[in-house]
């Protein structure tokens, strides 16, 4: 069994956080990147503690405190970008700010859509990255555009900010947005809080103003996007691998690789307590990721196994990830004898049998993980730096070594 969903975790901490009273969550993912969005609220006021059950926060119904600190958030471009909005509820000037890596992935487009409804927000050094300054105030609200061709973590942090505002928000979305799943997923769990909205498809959301989070006990659900790993194990080696406490209902976007890997050629099955996959001899095939970002170096590594060259579409905002991931998945393939290019928006793979390597991460924890299902039939493959696993599911190595002995 995978842990808690990372997307939810981090939505789910900071709707707990933006309630009035304390609320319980249960099977949170502790993970650097959720440590740091804990750690973040924290430095905010939001008093959490270890529960029997999970996790107990203490919300603040939107009134954080201030602090001279600089808030740290590493790498964790969720972490950042949601909290950049729920940062403008706030008292004061807060200086979000990261790793060298972070200070390079964008974040102007959400600058962008805070000012046009009022709130100071800027970025130190002037070239629309970490790190910024938030000014937190009462937040009036009004209509705002925002352009999530970059990421629609932008809309879920102004939707997350929303039913706090005096007013509301009408939110116009311009550009995208990609990874439409993931602003599903923000919905459902403020909905869950007993937030209310109206919306038309993905491009216009209106949240009325005045509204609170609902305190109460609340569930994270397993991991997709780690359970996707396993699978692919599944698809590439031929076994049939189970992963417990997923649903085939889940709103997880990265759900839909399941989908793809039954295009491949692969048998996907549903129970009651989780779903397998089993692989067999495994064809290319042509599909958009656009909306799956994530599972794109997963499926790029089934891809190297699978007969013919599969084109995966829509890959272009890959480069802007935890590391220049396009770049990656493409040189490293390359080091176990698999052809790959890209144009710049879609990404080619010619399968084949792949040698065994060294592959080096760039302290990405996804190349990591994909890479480490690939070795399952390329013995001899070794992981560098296996410990930036840690910033999404710190148990991978001890889990993936229980299923597969060499």
């Amino acid at each position: 069994m995978v842990p808690g969903s990372k997307s939810y975790t981090h939505r789910v901490l900071i709707a707990a956080a933006l309630a009035n009273g304390k609320s319980i969550v249960q099977n949170t993912l502790r993970s650097e990147d959720t440590e740091l969005t804990l750690g973040a609220l924290q430095q905010m006021g939001v008093q959490i503690q270890e529960h029997p059950s999970g996790i107990e926060i203490e919300g603040l119904n939107g009134h954080f405190h201030s602090t001279e600190a600089p808030i740290f958030l590493g790498n964790s471009g969720t972490s950042m970008r949601l909290l950049i909005s729920i940062a403008a509820l706030g008292q004061g000037d807060y200086l979000l700010t990261g790793t060298p890596r972070m200070q390079e992935r964008p974040v102007q487009a959400l600058i962008d859509s805070l000012e046009q409804i009022g709130v100071p927000a800027r970025s130190v050094n002037r070239n629309g990255c970490p790190p910024l300054i938030i000014t937190g105030a009462v937040v009036k609200g009004g209509r705002v555009e925002i352009d999530c061709s970059v990421s629609s973590q932008f809309l879920s942090s102004l939707l997350l900010m929303a039913p706090m505002t005096v007013d509301g928000l009408a939110i116009d979305v311009c550009r995208g947005p990609v990874s439409k799943p993931y602003i599903d997923l923000t919905v459902d769990i403020m909905q869950q809080f007993g937030v209310t909205m109206t919306r038309k498809g993905y491009e216009h959301f209106k949240v009325p103003g005045g509204q609170g989070y609902r305190r109460g006990i609340y569930t994270v659900e397993s991991d997709v996007s780690n359970a996707s790993y396993f699978w692919a194990a599944g698809a590439i080696t031929g076994k049939s691998v189970k992963v417990l406490g997923i649903r085939k209902d889940s709103l997880q976007g990265d759900l839909g690789i399941l989908y793809l890997f039954e295009k491949m050629g692969c048998r996907v099955i549903y129970e009651k307590d989780g779903i397998a996959v089993c692989g067999g001899a495994l064809k290319c095939i042509t599909t958009d990721m656009g909306d799956m970002p994530d599972m794109v170096p997963t499926m790029a590594v089934a891809a190297a196994f699978a007969q013919g060259t599969t084109c995966i579409q829509n890959v272009a905002h890959l480069k802007a990830k935890e590391c220049d991931r396009l770049s990656a998945v493409i040189k490293e393939l390359a080091a176990m004898g698999i052809a790959a290019h890209s144009n710049g928006e879609d990404l080619y793979i010619r399968g084949g049998q792949p040698r065994a390597a060294e592959v080096e991460t760039y302290n990405d924890h996804r190349i990591a993980m994909s890479f480490a299902v690939a070795g399952l039939r390329a013995p001899g493959t070794r992981i560098r730096n296996p410990s930036c696993v840690e910033k999404s599911f710190p148990e991978f190595w001890q889990i993936f070594e229980t299923l597969y002995k060499p």
